[in-house]
């Protein structure tokens, strides 16, 4: 529960901040918004040694912790809507799978030297050498140069009756108009639904697996770094496979497929590693379990940029982002309760029998949803 309330703080900005971010960031330069971001999340987050020199409450760092994550809900959108401005649409696979990627790359090695950095530095010590990435990160963005379409749409923002119009806009308008534009486009509902529905099967197992792992093996760290970091390699050779064959397979099939084998897979790691607790065979299968969903996040990634409009792209993601984090949130803090009186690895199983029977349900079932429009397909 102390874990599950550490992440609320993390979560809750999704649910205050990022309605209004969605239409913001559709108005705002996403380079710019990307690079404000980042200067002041690096400045939140170098502010947290210097906290516990003068106070050692946990109150403050909450507070530095919610406000970092209020400016991630802009963050997100910026960087997911500035995709297609950079690569044409048949490259935006190629480019969401080297997004996620890399972004799988940074969490196998925050988890494999995270803990040498801390260990060998201290930890006041790591939060500043975290800060410093943001500062990098802000340094790459201003230096990016954007397409020459993008420029001329700054240009056209310049005349006056563009400029009035924007500002007679307001933010509630622009939010009513995500909502009715998520209700009637049912490619983007059906994506909102397969993340909610693998974000809630991730927020169910978050917690419990880690205490679940702890007991298993009798460590605290050791063990959750290793399959921490099976898992994210596993994660980056899925997202990589799929980048590179994944046209040649239609998109939601790809999703019902991972989410059924996802499921199995799950079943299968939480009951070996609770019978048959060998250290060797359970990072193998993590490796598995990260080759079979990885796909899911770039299949979801790419049709959400080739069905939304690019007006309408800051507004698309920001929704994604309210659903799957309530999606965590709720299935995080339930399955802490449940974890009372049933144990972990019969919740671990009995959210991959549920996520297992959605993904087979799928498979079976017709949808009335386009198939993929990526090289005209």
């Amino acid at each position: 529960m102390a874990l599950a309330k550490l992440l609320a703080f993390t979560i809750v900005p999704v649910f205050i901040v990022q309605p209004f971010a969605g239409a913001l960031v559709d108005r705002w330069d996403r380079r710019t918004t990307l690079f404000v971001c980042d200067i002041i999340r690096g400045c939140l987050i170098l502010t947290i040694p210097f906290i516990f020199i003068f106070d050692k409450a946990i109150m403050p760092i909450y507070i530095v912790v919610f406000l970092a994550f209020c400016f991630s809900r802009f963050y997100v959108p910026a960087k997911m809507s500035i995709i297609p401005d950079l690569v044409d649409e048949n490259n935006l696979l190629k480019a969401n799978s080297l997004v996620t990627t890399t972004g799988m790359i940074a969490f196998v090695l925050g988890l494999a030297v995270g803990g040498f950095i801390i260990e060998q530095f201290g930890a006041r010590n790591g939060f500043i050498i975290d800060a410093a990435t943001f500062f990098v990160s802000a340094s790459i963005l201003i230096s990016m140069d954007l397409p020459g379409h993008l420029k001329v749409n700054r240009e056209k923002l310049r005349n006056a009756r563009t400029v009035i119009r924007e500002v007679r806009r307001s933010t509630i308008a622009d939010i009513k108009e995500g909502i009715h534009y998520l209700i009637h486009h049912k490619e983007i509902r059906f994506i909102i639904m397969m993340l909610f529905v693998l974000l809630a099967a991730a927020g169910s197992i978050y917690v419990v697996i880690i205490v679940f792992i702890q007991k298993s093996f009798h460590s605290v760290t050791m063990d959750l770094g290793f399959l921490g970091v099976c898992l994210g390699f596993g994660l980056f050779i899925g997202t990589v496979g799929y980048g590179k064959w994944g046209q040649k397979f239609l998109w939601y099939k790809t999703i019902f497929f991972c989410l059924a084998c996802g499921g199995l897979m799950l079943i299968g790691f939480s009951l070996f590693v609770h019978y048959y607790p060998n250290i060797m065979v359970a990072m193998l299968l993590a490796i598995l379990l990260g080759i079979i969903i990885g796909p899911i996040f770039i299949a979801s990634n790419t049709m959400t940029l080739v069905f939304a409009d690019e007006h309408m792209r800051g507004r698309v993601f920001s929704a994604l982002e309210i659903v799957i984090h309530f999606a965590f949130l709720i299935a995080m803090l339930i399955s802490s309760f449940i974890s009372y009186v049933v144990p972990e690895v019969w919740i671990l199983a009995t959210v991959g029998v549920i996520v297992a029977l959605i993904g087979l349900t799928g498979l079976v079932r017709k949808w009335d949803i386009q198939p993929q429009k990526l090289q005209g397909k």
